[in-house]
């Protein structure tokens, strides 16, 4: 059957690249051509992945068309001085304020003051050019651009005001309103140049994807362009099944940045292995991943270090098995107002890993409203610490007795393949 439709789509992050940006349009391009959509993938032919994930390689839809071409990235000239900084940079993990050396802040401040979006910003030109001539002999009318990096939504801008076609520009993580933005060192001109960007990449589109209900509210207040939320998702997937931990294992999945450094979490868990003596036997902290300094600095001040099971970054497939075989999943989110919108994309699969997620994060964020709806564990505020002990507490006990499960509800709607159905029937409508 042929396909009724093509559609371009411009990704930084592809596989072999780890981590969760990868994962979001993997997903989709594997389930387009179920909706009669043909794929046709562009991604750099050289990048600088922080993170790498061979395995995604298996992933990727024998009926995409993966397109290459080469990008210039100035982080190889950065990593001359500091290869490791450079890779923590570029994967987000910023050292505290007060702990950056010389070169990170030199770093920082080129980052966000000379390459305007990001540094890949010297990939849009010979994009441009290059996708001119591909769209218009594969008679292509739709493009969907991914960031961060936003430099790529700049392609996307460029290629609107030249061709008759319609742009859908994806938002998987706000653009001036992140977290790290401010970390950027920005001088007044940045800073303007940056929103003046964001806004006409945002006025100029035909339609803007966005991962989640706040970061949609956000952007309504600078365009009136319809904005539809499709979150990530989880997939359905064959893991081989490891029986539970025996121990009594809390897991982190994924990078543990500094900023996201849980001091009510190490608290509460001190508290407890002082406070019960067979909570100390049997407790685990199980990290797998990235961590940061400052998060390893604040377990040994709370003397927890000689609980902790740092299994490093593992590839995907691993990661899961190690998250399946756990006995609680920890999902922690910065306390802030600029990270309520984000949900983490581990969340997805944390729900139907059939294990309790114990989750803090600020207040109103997205993600506790998922959690409550599917009843897949329980949300904290950063100022609940006796209630966050009382839960981890119950779900020690349950464990003890060989009960700790949970019972979702309603998670078919975050299946990837239903995600996907929702992006086909914007694509067909936006046409």
């Amino acid at each position: 059957m042929k396909p009724t439709k093509k559609i371009l789509i411009i990704s930084y992050y592809w596989p072999p690249a780890g981590g969760p940006g990868v994962q979001r349009w993997l997903k989709f391009v594997k389930y387009l051509p179920d909706f009669n959509i043909e794929p046709h993938v562009y991604i750099p032919e050289n990048p600088t992945y922080p993170l790498l994930d061979e395995k995604l390689l298996g992933e990727v839809s024998d009926k995409a068309i993966i397109i290459k071409q080469p990008i210039f990235e100035p982080y190889g000239l950065a990593s001359v001085f500091s290869k490791n900084k450079t890779k923590k940079i570029s994967s987000g993990i910023i050292p505290n304020q007060k702990k950056q050396s010389f070169v990170e802040k030199a770093m920082l401040w080129i980052r966000g003051n000379v390459f305007i979006p990001d540094a890949r910003v010297f990939w849009v030109k010979p994009s441009v050019k290059f996708l001119k001539k591909y769209l218009q002999e594969n008679q292509i009318d739709t493009i969907i651009t991914t960031g961060p990096p936003h430099s790529l939504h700049l392609i996307g801008l460029q290629l609107k005001k030249e061709l008759d076609i319609t742009w859908l520009a994806d938002f998987r993580d706000p653009w001036t309103t992140i977290g790290y933005h401010k970390q950027l060192k920005l001088s007044s001109w940045a800073a303007k140049k940056h929103k003046a960007l964001e806004k006409e990449v945002m006025m100029t589109c035909d339609q803007l994807l966005v991962t989640s209900p706040t970061t949609k509210t956000e952007f309504q207040a600078i365009t009136s362009k319809p904005i539809e939320v499709i979150t990530n998702g989880y997939d359905v997937e064959k893991v081989i099944k490891k029986p539970l931990d025996e121990k009594f294992t809390l897991a982190h999945i994924g990078s543990f940045l500094s900023a996201r450094n849980p001091r009510i979490l190490w608290k509460a868990l001190k508290e407890l292995t002082k406070e019960n003596l067979e909570f100390k036997k049997q407790f685990q902290l199980k990290l797998i991943g990235a961590v940061s300094a400052e998060v390893l600095q604040a377990l040994k001040e709370f003397k927890l270090e000689k609980y902790v099971n740092h299994l490093g970054y593992l590839p995907h497939d691993e990661a899961i098995i190690e998250q399946r075989s756990s006995q609680v999943l920890l999902l922690i989110e910065i306390d802030s107002e600029e990270t309520k919108c984000i949900i983490p994309g581990k969340l997805f699969e944390y729900m139907v890993s059939e294990r309790p997620i114990i989750a803090i994060g600020p207040e109103h964020a997205d993600f506790a409203q998922i959690i409550k709806e599917t009843n897949t564990g329980t949300f904290f505020k950063y100022d609940e610490l006796e209630a966050l002990k009382a839960q981890i507490l119950t779900c020690f006990e349950q464990f003890q007795q060989n009960n700790l499960k949970v019972y979702p509800v309603g998670l078919q709607r975050y299946s990837r393949k239903s995600l996907t159905e929702k992006l086909a029937k914007l694509l067909i409508t936006n046409h």
